[in-house]
């Protein structure tokens, strides 16, 4: 028994088991690889030691790969149980029941032990993740909301935290908030890439994508190096490229970084080089090639149905290789799987209302039949979430519902969802494009060319530019150094 690196009772046979475990922890509130290494040391240490197997199989877990997820099951089957307290029980339940399939179970599991326990960071980690995995942003906020006065600014891990209630702030709507504590998370430690994420994501949200772009830049050897969160980081940078009109640029990031040579395949890498494919598909501008060589990863990921989210984003690149087959059979698969009761696995849901729906809804895009795609996603977008992502990662299913209202016509709902984006970020040049195209179908030319010309200021002047450090970045490939 000895006291872990926040003051917490920890069943373990030696103090080198449990020094590997605090690294353990520790790489992974920061995102890093060695993560892995560090929990297999304190399992070579001690191999039953209970909170280095609920952190080995949560690794296995979180990664959204149904393979990995398959080995984590096998992994804990296998565990004997010896001498463990109620903290870490809990924590073998909780990871237990995830192996299950059962997110929101989990996350319950874990926000108890949280509530019984504010200072395990590692019930905070994955808490917060399956949160995300989830969609449920008031659990991204309220979770470590409700842990963080049991933290002190001087603990080693109070800026983490603090990254974490950033991001649970900008999912629930608190921007100002969000950015400020966000910014001081990184400001008391420079490389909590989950706090840079966070304040990313307040610019994103409010359409402020040429701050984003220079807050990249000010901390890009914070976020770009030594880090496996690299890529997503990368991905927003993307995202602030495309809303500038800077499409060469958004292209040099998914070429070198999303997707390329060195690429790790991992599922989370794959959803970020889909979405970004398809937001160049909506806008015209198709990418078949580049699309082409994410299928066969998608399918070595998608065999089986696990989570929905994935799925869509495999159904994204299959329709953007123009692969309809591949999108119709993953569709009929997870219609058959529907068919049969799958009690406490919550993907069933997620899938049920959110998933197929979604994936429907883009094999029609991409066959061109818009008024079946407005059909599907029209009542479903108010609980998107649901299957889980972030509101930016989720951007592309309302992106493709406006573009698809467009195009088949659907004024009214037009109107309707451009105007709601306008009035929720309305420095967003995206949205005064899209309200050109709107004005312009109604047969308001002068409005068309006023709306255009607002969304082409707003590009110029966010400045949206890859600075010369970043591009630096690209063209030495240092981003890829760590997986």
């Amino acid at each position: 028994m000895g006291l872990d690196q926040h003051g917490l009772q920890t069943t373990v046979g030696s103090q080198a088991a449990l020094d590997h475990y605090d690294r353990a922890v520790d790489e992974l509130l920061h995102f890093r690889a060695e993560v892995v290494a560090e929990s297999d040391a304190a399992l070579a240490e001690d191999p039953t030691f209970p909170m280095a197997v609920a952190l080995r199989g949560y690794l296995g877990l979180l990664t959204t790969d149904v393979d990995d997820a398959v080995a984590a099951r096998t992994y804990l089957a296998s565990y004997q149980p010896g001498a463990a307290n109620e903290r870490e029980r809990a924590h073998l339940g909780a990871v237990r029941t995830l192996a299950d399939g059962d997110f929101h179970g989990a996350g319950r599991i874990l926000a108890e032990l949280t509530v019984e326990y504010p200072r395990d960071a590692l019930a905070l980690a994955v808490g917060h993740q399956i949160d995300f995995f989830t969609g449920n942003a008031t659990s991204l906020r309220d979770r470590v909301g409700g842990a963080l006065t049991s933290w002190r600014p001087d603990d080693r891990h109070y800026p983490n935290v603090l990254g974490m209630y950033a991001f649970g702030l900008e999912e629930a709507g608190h921007y100002d908030r969000s950015e400020d504590v966000g910014r001081e998370a990184v400001e008391r430690d420079h490389r909590d890439v989950w706090g840079i994420h966070a304040v990313v994501h307040t610019y994103e949200m409010q359409g402020r994508f040429g701050e984003g772009t220079r807050y990249l830049d000010d901390r890009l050897d914070d976020w770009s190096t030594d880090t496996f969160f690299n890529v997503h980081n990368w991905w927003h940078y993307g995202l602030y490229a495309i809303e500038a009109g800077d499409r060469n640029r958004a292209l040099d990031i998914y070429d070198t970084v999303l997707h390329g040579p060195k690429s790790s395949g991992v599922s989370l890498e794959l959803l970020d080089a889909a979405a970004l494919l398809w937001r160049f598909a909506l806008a015209g501008d198709p990418q078949p090639e580049r699309f082409a060589d994410l299928v066969e990863p998608w399918q070595q990921r998608t065999a089986t149905a696990f989570y929905a989210f994935n799925d869509a984003h495999a159904v994204m690149a299959y329709v953007g290789a123009g692969r309809f087959d591949l999108a119709e059979a993953l569709i009929a698969d997870r219609v058959a799987w529907l068919r049969t009761p799958h009690p406490g696995v919550s993907n069933q849901e997620m899938t049920a209302r959110v998933g197929l729906p979604v994936c429907q809804a883009l094999l029609a895009f991409g066959r061109g039949e818009y008024d079946t795609v407005v059909d599907l996603l029209y009542p479903i977008r108010g609980h998107v979430n649901e299957f889980g992502g972030s509101h930016a990662q989720r951007d592309a299913v309302y992106k493709t519902l406006i573009e698809a209202a467009l195009r088949a016509g659907r004024l009214a709902i037009a109107r309707s969802l451009v105007s709601e984006r306008l009035n929720v970020r309305p420095c967003s040049p995206y949205n005064w494009l899209k309200q050109s195209e709107l004005a312009r179908a109604l047969g308001d030319e002068a409005a068309a060319v006023a709306a255009g010309e607002r969304a082409a200021a707003l590009a110029h002047a966010g400045g949206a530019r890859l600075s010369d450090d970043a591009a630096g970045h690209l063209r030495d490939g240092s981003d890829r150094e760590v997986r």
